[in-house]
Formats: structure tokens, C-alpha cells, sequence
């Protein structure tokens, strides 16, 4: 039986797949990676040595990295944490969305399943998140609906908010300011091709955002 992993080699692995997760269709690399760890390339490739050695990375040097289906089992259980305790702090606790992730990130290293079966059973079993992502079963199922982003719409379209890509508190606390939350109805009223910025309207209010805005809200046609 493999020896407990520490935080640091699940988040790793976490890490991994949601950069895999943000596209299917490519692998993370080590650079990638090293980026979005904010780390060294040599830090990255031992912890890389370390993760393959024990069967839950696969990695060829100059290429891409991919989980194991145990490694990616360890990444969706972390996953699935995260989002329940986030869930929990922000309809139990009076955390809002901005504030729950870094409480979150030190609450999913609990390895009780007892404790997060129960906590699943007590918020009723709860499909999504307070960013509107999708919350993984015990059985690391999940439904990932279709999204849009929200700046891959055209000039009168309608849509609803459904999730967010960016999950940095700035981010959040800045959707929250314009009074934009999940399940708001938007409208693209104008594009602007200079720059990528859009004007929406969305309850009775009108806001310019930026292409990067755009990039990182998440939408379904209405």
C-alpha cells in the first residue's frame, strides 16, 4: 500500500489536473506548471521524479504530463473536498465566494472519509459550488456542463452566468462589486474590436468589462 501523500505532492497533482481540465485537449507540460506553481523547473522536475516513481504522473522529459488513473483519482478526491467545504463555509459559515477558497485549500487535506461523506450528506448533496463548478460524487463523478465564455458571444445575445474561470479573491470580490453573481441574465449589447472589451447589461445595469473579464466568466444561452 502506498505511504499517505503530503499536502504538497496533492497539490501537485491537483494542479496537473486542472490544467489538463481547462484543456482537454492538451496535457500540462512542465513549464506550464512551473508557471502556474510559481516555482523553479527544477523543483517541478523532481517533484515530477517523485509523483512517476510512485505510479500517479506519467512524464517523458522534453514532453507532456499526464495523470495515471490513480493520480487523477487522488486529484478528483481533492477536488471534490475543496468544493464541498467551500460549499459548507459559504452556506453555513457567512463566508462569501471571495473568501472561501484559501479556507478551503487547507480543509481538503483532511483524509477522514467518514467526515466528508457525512459533510456531502449534510449539504444535501450538492452538484455544484459556490463558483458554479461541478462538485465530484464519492465515486469521482461529475457533470461538467457546456460552457461558453462569455466573450465568445456575439453583438444581442442573451445568456445566463454559470461559472468562473478566474478564482483569485480580486477576481471574485470584483464580479460581487458590479453585482454580478451565478444564474444573472446578461446581454451583449456592443463589442468593441480594438480592444476585446464588451458593454453587457444584466439587472437594469449596464457595464463595460475587459476581454480578460470576458475570457474568464463562463456562460450558457438562454
Amino acid at each position: 500500500m502506498m505511504k499517505p501523500l503530503s499536502k504538497h505532492e496533492e497539490d501537485y497533482l491537483k494542479t496537473i489536473f486542472y490544467l489538463f481540465e481547462k484543456d482537454p485537449s492538451q496535457d500540462a507540460g512542465s513549464k506550464e506548471l512551473a508557471a502556474h506553481l510559481d516555482i523553479s523547473a527544477a523543483s517541478v522536475s523532481g517533484m515530477l521524479k517523485k509523483l512517476k516513481e510512485k505510479g500517479l504522473v506519467d512524464h517523458l522529459k522534453y514532453g507532456k504530463i499526464s495523470l495515471t488513473k490513480d493520480g487523477k483519482a487522488v486529484a478528483i478526491n481533492l477536488i471534490r473536498k475543496h468544493r464541498l467545504w467551500e460549499t459548507f463555509l459559504h452556506q453555513h459559515m457567512n463566508f462569501s465566494w471571495d473568501e472561501v477558497h484559501d479556507v478551503a485549500e487547507q480543509l481538503e487535506h483532511i483524509r477522514s472519509i467518514k467526515l466528508i461523506r457525512e459533510l456531502d450528506r449534510f449539504l444535501g448533496f450538492p452538484e455544484r459550488d459556490p463558483h458554479g463548478d461541478p462538485i465530484p460524487d464519492e465515486s469521482g463523478n461529475y457533470h461538467a456542463k457546456e460552457r461558453l465564455r462569455l466573450s465568445s458571444l456575439a453583438k444581442g445575445d442573451v445568456c445566463r452566468l454559470v461559472s468562473v474561470d478566474d478564482g483569485s479573491v480580486s477576481f471574485l470580490r470584483y464580479v460581487s462589486d458590479i453585482g454580478l453573481a451565478l444564474s444573472s441574465e446578461i446581454k451583449v449589447i456592443d463589442l468593441r474590436s480594438f480592444d476585446g472589451s464588451m458593454l453587457i447589461s444584466y439587472d437594469g445595469r449596464e457595464e463595460n468589462v475587459s476581454q480578460k473579464f470576458a475570457d474568464s466568466i463562463y456562460v450558457e444561452r438562454c
